[in-house]
């Protein structure tokens, strides 16, 4: 099992920046490609962005490329969404997720909300 924890979400104005962090514990991190998702209220959920194992690669949703990056640090069996430029549209409870392949999660976190306000 791979428990997942998010923290950093809260209330930011349209324009500004947040950064999320999901700490892992549990089996291996750095055996797990680790994903961002976020669900907003009445729509369904959706894929934020993802990085590979190694953190070489990583994978966005077009909504987001060039506003949010995603990182880790094996070392701390964390993962990282730094966001930039928010717009209301973000709004969400964004949830960070682990798995073997970017679409395939097995493990999931509680979530944390992100709210923009215009």
């Amino acid at each position: 099992q791979v428990q997942l924890v998010e923290s950093g979400g809260g209330l930011v104005q349209a324009g500004g920046s947040l950064r999320l962090s999901c700490a892992a514990s549990g089996r291996t991190f750095s055996n797990y490609i680790m994903g961002w998702f976020r669900q907003a209220p009445g729509k369904e959920r959706e894929f934020v962005a993802a990085i590979s194992l190694g953190g070489g690669r990583t994978y966005y949703a077009d909504s987001v490329k060039g506003r949010f990056t995603i990182s880790r640090d094996n070392a701390k069996s964390t993962v990282y969404l730094q966001m930039n430029s928010l717009n209301p549209e973000d709004t969400a409870i964004y949830y960070c997720a682990g798995g073997v392949a970017t679409t395939s999660y097995d493990y999931w976190g509680q979530g944390t909300q992100v709210t923009v306000s215009s």
